[in-house]
């Protein structure tokens, strides 16, 4: 019987994903780190192997035993050094792909994202053919780096790089760019954090009315997974995968204030939020603070910024389309944090 080994299974997407492929009968080995929190996996009849991507020969001997590999571990935030980005985000993408080519799997599929596409204020319809336009150009960015940056031109930089391997050495290369990703158990995608202040009574927040903002829920995410397994797609595929109709942000979060009966905060200009994410930013960064601020450049430009992706070449090569509506993913995510005692 196939197995498949699948990185980042203890997180976020990856435990949905491992969830759906043992709903199909498939068996999953999950590669986790020594340190990683595996509450989310650990009631499920899978195989664990302890290993890290930057350790390459660890990943071979890993990988002999698995017949497919799904990449979906990275370093995903908006604060961390560009080192630390490019180690776990370009190395370990490519130690994955080289470890791979070792043991003689020809079919991987990887993790990138819509942005490195762009994030910027926009109207215009991005897909796959669109260039890649990860840097965003944010105000003081020459002299004062932005950590959202970095992680957008890591995946750029990894999404290259791993394509250059595999044409090289004859690889069957998907890489799944999904949009903006909600549901159970996400805590660091900007939602939880959303709703967790809304809760605490604050009456002004940031945002608009008029942004478009692209997502998909988390289990749509995962068949998605799933379909370009089964599909056993030849050559390079880059797919995004979100929702066909894109809302926007103020219809989400409406949605969200809705389902917890909590009414939604008026929102602050951008005139007024820009100029204390930047302040936040440069403080948090002078005296290096480890966590993050509430706003930065980056946080703040997301709440007023319209984006959206075209879900086409999903629905052709894969007959994919989200079997959720938001109404219903929004309602299943809230109630999963109202169970967990988290709001």
């Amino acid at each position: 019987m196939e197995k498949v080994l699948i990185t980042g299974a203890s997180g976020f997407i990856g435990s949905h994903v491992v969830e759906y492929f043992l709903e199909k009968g498939v068996s999953v080995g999950c590669l986790i780190r020594k340190s990683s929190n595996t509450e989310n996996i650990k009631e499920l009849n899978v195989e664990l192997e302890y290993g890290d991507t930057l350790d390459y020969n660890g990943l071979v001997e890993i990988f002999s035993k698995y017949n497919r590999v799904i990449h979906i571990a990275g370093l995903a935030t908006d604060w961390e050094k560009w080192k630390k980005f490019y180690e776990v985000n370009v190395t370990g993408t490519m130690n994955v792909l080289k470890a791979c080519k070792e043991v003689n799997i020809n079919d991987i599929i990887i993790t990138a994202s819509i942005s490195v596409y762009g994030e910027e204020n926009g109207y215009v319809v991005k897909n796959e053919d669109s260039p890649l336009n990860s840097h965003y150009n944010y105000f003081l960015d020459k002299v004062f780096p932005s950590g959202m940056n970095y992680y957008r031109d890591s995946k750029a930089v990894a999404k290259r790089e791993a394509i250059k391997y595999s044409q090289e050495n004859g690889l069957n290369l998907t890489i799944i760019e999904p949009a903006w990703v909600y549901g159970e158990r996400e805590f660091n995608t900007g939602f939880y954090e959303y709703i967790k202040t809304v809760k605490e009574g604050i009456p002004y927040l940031p945002g608009s009315k008029r942004n478009k903002f692209h997502v998909v829920y988390v289990k749509d995410l995962a068949r998605a997974y799933y379909l370009v397994y089964k599909k056993s797609l030849k050559g390079i595929n880059a797919i995004i995968i979100g929702n066909e109709k894109v809302e926007t942000m103020d219809n989400i979060y409406s949605l969200f204030c809705k389902k917890l009966e909590l009414k939604k905060p008026k929102k602050l200009p951008k005139l007024i939020v820009y100029p204390i994410g930047l302040m936040l930013e440069l403080i948090y960064t002078i005296f290096k603070i480890r966590q993050s601020p509430i706003l930065t450049r980056a946080r703040v430009n997301m709440l007023y910024d319209s984006i959206e992706y075209s879900t086409k070449k999903a629905e052709k090569l894969l007959d994919f389309t989200a079997e959720y509506t938001l109404e219903d993913g929004i309602s299943r995510t809230v109630e999963w944090y109202k169970k967990q005692k988290l709001l």
